[in-house]
């Protein structure tokens, strides 16, 4: 439903002003600042809103009359405000009296407080847009997921980080063997040949005592010839058993010893490193899975907007914001903000065909025809304000009225006696 034609007296700065919107596209209302330009938009809001949209001081200060809304819409319905207490009058084509629940199934509040939704943070937009395509909950509850997952791939993320920097950061000794060496196994060897060499030693001296007692019973031969059988034999024995004797070195052993020490630290720098490596991979693993995750969670999102019915194509919702064609509320430009705001609002009610929108002096001519096509083209009605007296705007409030129409509204004046006026 579009408005066909409106006439506003003596609502705030308006005087008397009769418009005839073009049906598809854009109307400018311009004129310089306090003609009564935003009054004409408030006018209309209060008229088909309802009470909530009344201005607080309705009646033009020094207007004695007061004020006086009609709005004729396309459909034929007649929407009037009159008398002192600005009583609704609606009357459908047949000739039937309504109310304002007749209004409310075709108009749209947002259409008629349009800036409201512009002006909202971008949280509260894109919960408007999820609501009115049904898909706020469960779209909630996407977004949810995704962040527990981004929250825990991020700390794995930085745990994997960590442990390929300190393996990263560990020496690595190619020569050391695999596991530590036990020193108890080379102490026991070391003590074996030394208790063999002590008996080898044992052994000589035997060998040296015997020689010297040899040597005294050839000095006393005389004497000792009883002796002498027993202590050549024993010699004979003697002789034999060191004849192959051979000591073995502990230098090789004494060098590992002294080496082990080096070894097992480089073992184990090895082994740290490798634990290193084997945690980083694993950490990993989990950081590519929980990847995974999100990108799975983000393609559901996606296939669940993709299936909604989206008021505007390339429009979407992405981490709580509105996105149009790649950019965010505040990098949209002014067309695209207005062509997001407006799309939604038919959204939210397919029989409001029109919106209500002010101060269009923030944009350039090019972005205003560039909204003016696109509203042609969707088959919708904009109503606007604009602080301009160029040929861009349809008309002109000047001083409550529109220029170069007539001014059928004349003001009672007040009663009063004055010397010399009967």
């Amino acid at each position: 439903m579009k408005i066909n034609k409106l006439e506003i007296e003596n609502v705030k700065r308006i005087k008397a002003v009769k418009i005839e919107p073009t049906k598809d596209g854009l109307t400018i209302i311009g004129g310089k600042n306090n003609q009564g330009k935003t009054s004409v938009l408030d006018s209309i809001a209060w008229a088909l809103g309802g009470e909530r949209f009344r201005p607080s001081q309705a009646q033009r200060e020094g207007s004695v009359i007061p004020p006086n809304l009609k709005i004729v819409m396309d459909n034929g319905l007649i929407v009037e405000r009159k008398g002192k207490n600005s009583d609704l009058k609606v009357t459908d084509p047949s000739g039937k009296k309504a109310g304002q629940q007749l209004l409310n199934e075709f108009i749209e509040q947002l259409a008629l407080d349009l800036p409201r939704f512009m002006s909202a943070n971008g949280k509260d937009k894109a919960n408007t847009l999820l609501h009115i395509i049904g898909v706020d909950a469960t779209l909630a509850q996407l977004e949810k997921e995704e962040a527990e997952l981004f929250n825990s791939r991020q700390a794995i993320g930085r745990i994997a980080d960590q442990k390929e920097k300190y393996a990263n950061e560990q020496p690595y000794y190619p020569d050391a063997p695999e596991a530590p060496i036990a020193a108890s196994e080379l102490i026991s060897q070391q003590q074996k040949i030394l208790a063999k060499n002590g008996e080898n030693q044992r052994l000589r001296e035997n060998l040296h005592k015997l020689e010297q007692e040899h040597q005294d019973i050839n000095d006393q031969l005389a004497e000792l010839l009883r002796r002498q059988t027993e202590v050549e034999e024993k010699l004979r024995v003697a002789k034999l058993s060191t004849k192959d004797l051979h000591d073995e070195s502990t230098a090789e052993l004494e060098k590992n010893l002294a080496d082990i020490d080096e070894i097992n630290r480089k073992v184990r720098a090895n082994l740290d490193k490798d634990k290193a490596e084997e945690d980083a991979r694993n950490y990993r693993s989990q950081y590519q899975k929980l990847t995974t995750d999100i990108e799975n969670i983000r393609s559901e999102k996606a296939a669940l907007l993709n299936s909604a019915e989206l008021p505007l194509p390339g429009l979407s919702v992405d981490a709580g914001e509105l996105i149009y064609n790649g950019a965010k509320w505040d990098c949209m430009s002014g067309s695209d903000q207005l062509k997001v705001a407006t799309a939604i609002v038919r959204k939210l009610n397919p029989k409001c065909g029109f919106v209500l929108l002010d101060k269009l002096e923030q944009m350039d001519l090019d972005t205003l025809q560039e909204f003016g096509r696109w509203l042609e083209a969707e088959g919708l009605q904009a109503i606007a304000t604009r602080v301009s007296t160029g040929d861009e705007c349809s008309v002109i409030i000047s001083d409550g009225y529109v220029e170069g129409h007539d001014h059928p509204i004349q003001e009672e004046k007040k009663s009063g006696w004055q010397p010399g006026v009967f």
